[in-house]
């Protein structure tokens, strides 16, 4: 493995970390205004470090976890600002959010009982998921109203994705890295 391509990939996954906090920051000090322009730029970078990850071939255990930390802060980030800046939306679709969250909260507990640390499975609904919420979020904050149809089809895929991670958890006696989905886990087993 190259050096140089594996600390510009680690590099930008730990400047997506740091700007988690700044995202934090900027609610505390409720700064939409640069808020609505940091998220955007979060989400670019987590897949644009992927991405280069893949294509350097510089894909390392360190950075799978870092990468799971800086989406899961970058996550939180996110979803605190739909609560201090789109409360209302929030109060409207409250059942959905909290069935969405609970999902996400029992899948990152079961996963810290099984394997001491969060998930890192990174699968191919997880991604088609995470890309669907980034694009939902960032169009939260930067258009006066949400996109309805975009929300539940994001929330229903996230869900079904959030299962499937559940599931895995149960399935997987050790914690694994960038596993394609339970499909491709039940297969090997066979």
């Amino acid at each position: 493995m190259r050096k140089g391509p594996y600390f510009i990939v680690n590099g930008i996954t730990l400047y997506r970390l740091l700007a988690a906090f700044l995202l934090l920051l900027l609610l505390f000090y409720k700064r939409l205004d640069l808020f609505k322009w940091l998220l955007p730029l979060s989400f670019f970078t987590d897949a644009i470090d992927g991405f280069l990850a893949r294509k350097y071939k510089t894909a390392s255990i360190l950075g799978s976890k870092l990468d799971s930390i800086a989406d899961q802060f970058t996550i939180i980030a996110a979803i605190a600002g739909m609560f201090i800046f789109r409360g209302d939306f929030v109060r409207e679709n409250v059942a959905v959010i909290a069935v969405v969250l609970g999902l996400y909260f029992i899948q990152t507990v079961l996963a810290l009982i099984r394997y001491n640390r969060i998930s890192s499975f990174h699968t191919y609904l997880a991604k088609i998921a995470a890309i669907l919420s980034g694009i939902f979020l960032i169009l939260l904050f930067l258009l006066p109203e949400p996109l309805y149809p975009l929300f539940y089809v994001m929330a229903i895929l996230t869900g079904i994705e959030l299962l499937e991670e559940i599931i895995l958890v149960f399935v997987l006696p050790e914690w694994q890295a960038d596993v394609k989905g339970l499909y491709w886990i039940l297969q090997k087993k066979r």
